[in-house]
């Protein structure tokens, strides 16, 4: 039996999901200033998250077994070097296109960074603990959550767009230059073997890791492309409120998430993971139905505080899931977690911006709130 791989500060870990959190939440209150000055609409700008999401998750499909095979955490730190250089370099862009293809590259760069660091907790923890590992990990990501939308906007509203991305940049290479600084000793030897895309058969081989699969792909359809990216625009085209104020509204997500990565390990104890899909599940619909139905900017502030600790409650379950899914080649399985979460996403980010362009917020608001519902029943099963 190998020894577990050698562990690396959490928070260390945790400042590279920063990173990359906030280059995924980057774009939410710029939208509509892309737009107007590209000269094109939101809907028309959406295309921006779909190109970000398509690579990161197409991307998958090397980045898992390239991480088995060279070690986790130097792949990871790599990746996000040049997620950070590609993310600055966008800041040059002159068109719409242009800035589209910079984000794609930035998203198959940035697409090895959380799996590949979920999967080594998943090398070095216990199953037992691992969800609660996981979420202190998070805590970077919610973190990005809690200050990537105030922070884009605020720049954005001061100095123009192009700041949002330096600044995105700047922080994503800094991270990556001191994961692969002090994670170098901690790297430990790769332990795949087999095929280089052998961990991906023995995972699609298997019913239990079909439906994993599958619950994935339609949480990122809707939930990451399809109701979250746009409530920022909600907020700006309905109510009136600048990127900077959405910008602080969506911080709300943040404050819930956090307190799920506070609570991560009594919530296992106390409701056990069919408890915690269910609960998550049902509150994460309801709270859509609300932000549908708002009549004022506070209520959508109100669903926000409490939507991140819903969706992590039930997302967080699948995520210990996809660590143990194929504990021979994790980078593999967790990757593969993500490519069907952001592949999920990216038909989620076109299907919703069309059907705003054509529509309105709240029918799609309404739309995902049914549609988590009903993937909330098939999880619990």
């Amino acid at each position: 039996m190998s020894a577990p791989a050698p562990a690396l500060p959490l928070a260390l870990m945790a400042f590279g999901g920063f990173a990359s959190g906030v280059g995924m939440r980057l774009l939410d209150p710029l939208l509509p200033m892309i737009a107007l000055g590209f000269g094109t609409s939101v809907s028309a700008a959406a295309i921006l998250i779909a190109a970000f999401m398509l690579p990161y998750g197409v991307g998958q499909i090397a980045t898992g077994p390239l991480g088995d095979r060279l070690g986790k955490l130097r792949v990871a730190a790599g990746a996000l070097m040049l997620y950070g250089l590609v993310t600055m370099a966008s800041a040059l862009a002159q068109g719409l296109s242009e800035l589209t293809w910079a984000r794609a590259l930035a998203g198959l760069a940035a697409g090895a960074v959380i799996p590949l660091l979920m999967a080594q907790i998943g090398d070095s923890v216990p199953y037992a603990e691992r969800q609660a590992a996981i979420g202190r990990f998070l805590t970077g990501m919610v973190f990005a959550q809690l200050l990537a939308g105030p922070l884009s906007g605020v720049l954005g509203q001061h100095f123009g767009w192009r700041a949002s991305f330096l600044a995105a940049g700047g922080i994503a290479l800094a991270a990556g230059v001191a994961l692969a600084w002090k994670g170098a000793r901690a790297a430990g030897p790769a332990r795949a073997s087999g095929g280089v895309f052998a961990g991906y058969g023995k995972l699609l081989a298997a019913p239990a890791g079909r439906r994993l699969l599958a619950l994935a792909a339609l949480d990122g359809a809707l939930l990451f492309g399809g109701a979250f990216p746009f409530v920022a625009s909600y907020l700006i085209q309905r109510f009136g409120l600048s990127a900077g104020e959405a910008g602080l509204v969506m911080a709300g997500f943040g404050v819930g998430a956090f307190a799920y990565t506070r609570l991560a390990r009594r919530l296992v104890r106390r409701f056990g993971e069919r408890g915690l899909l269910g609960l998550g599940g049902a509150a994460l619909a309801g709270l859509l139905a609300l932000i549908a139905l708002a009549w004022a900017w506070w209520v959508v502030l109100l669903a926000q505080l409490c939507i991140g600790l819903a969706f992590f409650m039930f997302h967080g379950v699948l995520q210990a899931r996809a660590t143990e899914a194929l504990p021979e080649a994790r980078g593999t399985a967790v990757s593969a977690f993500a490519m069907a979460l952001f592949l999920g996403q990216t038909l989620g980010a076109l299907l919703f911006g069309a059907l705003i362009g054509v529509a309105d917020y709240r029918v799609a608001f309404l739309l995902a709130a049914a549609g988590v519902g009903g993937l909330a029943w098939w999880a619990r099963g």
